[in-house]
């Protein structure tokens, strides 16, 4: 296989990353997150965020999204995200498992982004109606599942209508790193500043080995009279009843403060961005290649001429493909996507569209 482009998560750890693990692992702590590096997580979080911050460390993004989510839906209520949302359709039934059966509902909106407006005539529908799930958060994809990017001022319209409805506003950032440089922002700019109050920080594609973070935004829960003492309560609970209280928590938060360490995040997420531009400037000058939505992180869907698809998979590169429409192909890169290895790919492209 020449380079692969099915994910980012191919990736193993950043050096740093696993040496921190290594470190951790020697003499003994105290278990289930009361050690001092976890402590040290969410000081280094606050501080990252310009905000004082409630942390929980899990170990996979299916966890973080869910049980954000589950702290302020009950079973009765209903999860608002768009209609290709990871949450809708790429964590099996752990949601609707997580929240004790609440109802996961789909808006419409194009590149991924959820229409403002839809969402307005959803939040408003059979409010207090027994008969009908109620509104319960509000949760979007920063980058989204089409590899485009929510600007800061979709955010504000969509946390607009969150706050009019009085629901909190859930941040899925599996990308969080790849859209935050994107945009060329601060990480309280993309998240609490623009009316997020919660958010699930990746760090698993971008050179960790296994550990997310729920950042929970105290105060902007507090000013939506939502008291975040109890959100911290819940999921604390949660967490714990779903599996996730590791009890060496050190090799969680070790991997976690090496990723905040020295901007490894942003070095690791300026790479596979930096290949992904590259990458999609090559496949334009590619004839028969249409960029389906313009990549504008490190993921790309585009279609492929009849044919190419194939001939790229024989010639050892890896991709996924088959799963959308006809031709329609997903290429991500990572922190470790080789330049030389987007460059072939973009030469054996152009060598099937010259036969």
């Amino acid at each position: 296989m020449k380079v692969a482009f099915t994910s980012d998560n191919i990736a193993g750890a950043s050096e740093s990353v696993f040496k921190a693990m290594m470190e951790a692992a020697q003499g003994d702590a105290m278990p289930y997150g009361n050690d001092d590096g976890t402590a040290q997580v969410t000081r280094m979080l606050s501080e990252l965020f310009e905000c004082d911050v409630d942390v929980f460390l899990v170990s996979t993004g299916t966890a973080a999204n869910s049980l954000g989510v589950s702290a302020f839906t009950p079973p009765w209520g209903s999860v608002l995200c768009h209609t290709e949302s990871h949450l809708l359709n790429d964590e099996c039934t752990a949601p609707e498992f997580y929240t004790s059966g609440a109802r996961f509902v789909g808006i419409g909106g194009v590149d991924a982004k959820m229409d403002p407006v839809q969402l307005q005539k959803l939040v408003n529908q059979k409010i207090g109606d027994v008969h009908s799930c109620q509104p319960s958060i509000i949760s979007l994809s920063q980058v989204t599942e089409v590899g485009s990017v929510y600007s800061l001022e979709e955010i504000h319209a969509i946390t607009d209508v969150a706050k009019t409805a009085g629901l909190p506003v859930h941040m899925d950032g599996a990308r969080f790193a790849n859209a935050l440089l994107a945009l060329g922002c601060s990480p309280a700019e993309m998240t609490w500043k623009a009316g997020v109050d919660i958010v699930s920080f990746g760090a698993t594609k971008n050179g960790v080995m296994a550990s997310e973070a729920i950042v929970v935004f105290k105060q902007a829960l507090e000013d939506k009279g939502i008291s975040s003492e109890k959100v911290a309560k819940e999921l604390g609970y949660r967490r714990k009843r779903g599996g996730h209280l590791h009890s060496k928590m050190r090799l969680l938060s070790s991997q976690m403060i090496a990723y905040l360490t020295d901007d490894l995040w942003r070095t690791n997420a300026t790479h596979a961005n930096a290949m992904m531009a590259l990458l999609q400037d090559g496949l334009k000058t590619v004839p028969g290649v249409k960029i389906n939505t313009p990549a504008q992180a490190n993921m790309l869907f585009c279609t492929l001429p009849e044919g190419m698809e194939d001939y790229l998979l024989a010639e050892g590169y890896a991709f996924y493909g088959g799963r959308w429409e006809e031709g329609v192909v997903r290429l991500v890169t990572s922190f470790r996507t080789p330049k030389e290895g987007v460059e072939a790919f973009i030469a054996s492209a152009k060598a099937f569209a010259a036969q």
